[in-house]
């Protein structure tokens, strides 16, 4: 039975079932307990689970954040939105909240306050220190760390939404047998490696042997190939020929192939994202464009929307908080030029408001918002 299999029988074998056999005396490696709990924490061991998430985090620290007074931009923009905790950077502030969105399917800020009763920081939880409790339907209790939080002391954001759920469902919590799956197809071809019985090589002779013999021949060889012992001498007929593992016998290239592909679709990473190649696929300028708007628009925006409308809540009256998506949307330089010319050309833009975009200061003259791209003659 091949690793592959071997893995996905034990992770779907019914609980319930008969009591396992006696176990016998076997080289053969031991297989990852079915009782082992997948946490969110686990799952990052995962190469493709770790690549996903970090990519929702890269991703989301690229996008500035504004506020908005309803079509002008607050500026400058509230402390809030520059740098909502004091004790990191506004992106840092972001990843920590996609992070626990993409792990747990939710994120909540403890909200401090002054003595006036104005926000004054924002402080990041882990979720998986919050018990939240519906009290009756719309109402929701939080406690964190024994302590009960009102509403008005802690943001919540939920990842995708459950009718019913006073929490969140997230991409781990959705699949966990998918990942306990993928997980147990690592570590149980680890150990077939590192400790299956399997031999390094093979003596073998033409001549007939004794047991004491073969067993005299193999401790020679095993001292003759310890540390610094200098090249063997084989004699006696004595031939020796090296096993190598292949991948494809072990199923391995094809499991890393099928886990990392399913790992992309569960959280919405286009494959080429993941490194990961799609047989039958070919990659252009045009759909790698539509890929990437696609990846904003259904994926990464299930994790900006909430930040922005909790961001929102906590704003001064009147005020929103939206991302600027602009940098995520850049295409290459001659095509973001050209639209920039149209823009202007258009009178929708201005050259300064390019240049913001561009995180360039504005032009000094007073023609300069009249200025229009002058194309070659």
């Amino acid at each position: 039975m091949g690793i592959l299999k071997n893995a996905l029988h034990l992770v779907t074998r019914s609980d319930t079932g008969a009591q396992d056999p006696t176990p016998t005396e076997s080289s053969a490696p031991v297989p990852p307990p079915r009782s082992a709990y997948l946490t969110p924490e686990s799952s990052l061991a995962l190469e493709s689970v770790y690549r996903a998430v970090s990519i929702l985090q890269a991703a989301a620290q690229q996008i500035s954040l504004d506020s908005w007074r309803g079509i002008q931009k607050v500026d400058p923009a509230p402390s809030l939105v520059t740098r909502p905790a004091a004790c990191m950077a506004r992106s840092e502030f972001i990843a920590e909240t996609v992070m626990s969105l993409a792990l747990r399917g939710n994120a909540y800020w403890r909200i401090w306050r002054n003595e006036a009763q104005e926000i004054i920081n924002l402080e990041p939880l882990d979720p998986a220190l919050v018990l939240v409790s519906m009290t009756k339907p719309g109402r929701y209790k939080y406690h964190y760390q024994g302590q009960e939080l009102t509403r008005s002391k802690i943001a919540h954001m939920k990842l995708l939404r459950v009718p019913g759920r006073p929490e969140g469902l997230g991409p781990i919590q959705a699949a966990r047998e998918l990942l306990t799956g993928a997980l147990a197809v690592r570590n149980y071809a680890d150990n077939w490696i590192n400790s299956g019985g399997v031999p390094n090589g093979v003596l073998s002779t033409e001549q007939a042997l004794t047991a004491q013999m073969a067993s005299n021949y193999k401790q020679q060889w095993m001292e003759s190939q310890s540390y610094d012992k200098g090249p063997a001498v084989l004699g006696s007929g004595l031939k020796y020929s090296p096993l190598a593992l292949k991948p494809e016998e072990l199923q391995w290239l094809e499991s890393q192939k099928f886990s990392v592909t399913q790992v992309a679709r569960l959280f919405g990473i286009p494959a080429a994202h993941m490194l990961a190649a799609v047989e039958g696929s070919s990659m252009t300028y045009t759909n790698i464009e539509q890929m990437e708007i696609s990846f904003i628009r259904y994926t990464l925006m299930g994790y900006l929307r909430p930040i922005e409308e909790a961001f929102t809540d906590i704003l001064p009256r009147g005020q929103t908080a939206r991302f600027n998506l602009d940098s995520l949307l850049r295409t290459d330089t001659a095509q973001r030029y050209n639209s920039y010319a149209t823009a202007i050309q258009a009178g929708f833009m201005t050259i300064d408001e390019v240049r913001q975009i561009e995180n360039l200061p504005p032009m000094n003259g007073e023609n300069s918002e009249e200025e229009s791209l002058q194309q070659p003659a």
